[in-house]
């Protein structure tokens, strides 16, 4: 019995959630995969309910789950809480009591989307990225941080940049087993040239990699790593980095990329894993059937992928979406006037998918 925690969250989260669902138990019932979903509130929805972002009893679900697929949280609603208040402390304190230490970001140029990217043509045709990021450390985690009266009438704001040894082997050995089943080309990026805790990084990626032969290592730092990923994507295999490098390249990449509707997330400590695309709640289109649901029926082809060892069936959604495109369904974020495109909405969308998979399981 697969047991998964569905945490749809705020905004379009719920939409776009209830599309991957539908997905799923498609999937699992035509390959009679026994599963249960258990569903609770998160952010600013679990706030506006029990006065916190996340309950007690929403991290034991999440604890007790196989794998956790994320909505989005947050909205202007909730701007004005205090910040341990504020929606987006749910992901936070998922991510930390799950110790989700390593975020998979990919971003992959479709073909039939290829206007969407505001790069040329030439230069984005055929882009395959995985960025690998690491979730749990570095400077937003480091201690000590805040801001401090200095005593002369002057403020001092801290945040510490730091990694341990184990922290950045994990992270390393996780980019290096993805690239064994991509194009075997691992890209470690970093500021070494200034900063001793990326010197650490660059030293211990440098160690891991001599466990895996077969997968070539390069070094970039992150400025130039930011010039490239413009000038040529392509030549892009597995990014992995420091945790906010990753956290700004890969929201580069999605621009690349064309859309951020169509890009999902993984963020894993081994098995466990929590699954969210990586847009935000959209609270202007709520409700209105515009909410691009690819991007987390995406997010739930990675749960099957890494969380539940089902690779085929992983394989199968991908196919059906890539489908979906080719034939010209395009929510609003990605919609064209082109011929042979059709403005559908995120149920339509949904219902896309499953007919492409109706079909693939023929």
């Amino acid at each position: 019995m697969i047991k998964l925690a569905l945490f749809p969250g705020d905004g379009i989260g719920p939409e776009v959630s209830n599309e991957a669902v539908r997905i799923l138990k498609f999937v699992f019932d035509v390959n009679r995969v026994s599963y249960e979903f258990e569903e609770e509130l998160v952010g600013g929805a679990s706030y506006d309910s029990y006065k916190k972002p996340i309950t007690e009893k929403a991290l034991k679900i999440a604890k007790e789950s196989d794998a956790v697929l994320f909505g989005a949280v947050g909205g202007y609603k909730w701007e004005s809480l205090p910040i341990e208040l504020r929606p987006e402390k749910a992901l936070l304190t998922l991510r930390y009591d799950l110790g989700l230490y390593a975020n998979l970001r990919p971003a992959k140029v479709y073909d039939d989307l290829i206007d969407a990217s505001p790069l040329k043509k030439d230069i984005v045709s055929g882009t395959d990225i995985m960025i690998v990021r690491e979730l749990t450390g570095g400077i937003y985690f480091g201690q000590p941080r805040g801001i401090f009266d200095t005593g002369n009438g002057q403020k001092k704001g801290i945040n510490t940049l730091a990694y341990t040894t184990e922290e950045i082997k994990r992270i390393a050995i996780v980019a290096f087993e993805i690239a064994k089943k991509r194009r075997k080309k691992v890209l470690s990026v970093d500021k070494a040239n200034v900063l001793e805790s990326t010197e650490l990084w660059r030293e211990t990626v440098a160690e891991v990699s001599k466990c895996y032969p077969g997968i070539e290592l390069s070094n970039m730092y992150v400025d130039n790593c930011s010039m490239q990923l413009i000038r040529q994507p392509r030549s892009f295999d597995v990014i992995v980095t420091t945790n906010m490098f990753g956290d700004i390249l890969s929201d580069e990449a999605s621009m690349v990329a064309g859309s951020i509707g169509m890009l999902p997330s993984a963020s894993l400590n081994g098995k466990k894993g929590m699954y969210e695309p990586i847009h935000g709640s959209a609270p202007d289109i709520v409700g209105q059937n515009k909410a691009n649901p690819l991007a987390t029926i995406l997010s739930a082809a990675m749960m099957l992928r890494y969380s539940l060892d089902l690779d085929s069936l992983a394989d199968k959604i991908e196919k059906a979406v890539e489908n979906v495109i080719k034939k010209g369904f395009r929510t609003l974020d990605i919609y064209s006037s082109a011929p042979g495109t059709k403005a559908s909405g995120t149920k339509e969308m949904g219902d896309a998918v499953i007919t492409e998979l109706k079909s693939i399981f023929k």
